[in-house]
């Protein structure tokens, strides 16, 4: 019979405050080139597709060292006010 158990997610803070400051600095990069920088950030977490974020100010390689579950789940947390 197959596990029933749910599996728990959690995220220190200390990496928390690194993905939320990760992330505003690709926010800001994307900004300064010109681009919509909800509409490129949503494209790479659906897509897992780096070409989404600028190479500017290093952004791309930036995104690549956060998780994407670690993101979701952050994103989600902060839209619930949990």
């Amino acid at each position: 019979m197959a596990d029933q158990r749910t599996l728990t997610f959690t995220i220190p803070s200390e990496r928390e405050a690194e993905i939320r400051s990760t992330l505003q600095e690709v926010y800001n990069a994307l900004k300064e080139k010109g681009y919509n920088p909800i509409n490129q950030l949503v494209g790479y977490i659906l897509s897992e597709d780096p070409t989404y974020i600028t190479n500017h100010r290093n952004a791309r390689s930036l995104i690549r060292k956060i998780d994407r579950d670690e993101l979701l789940n952050l994103l989600v947390r902060n839209y619930l006010k949990l």
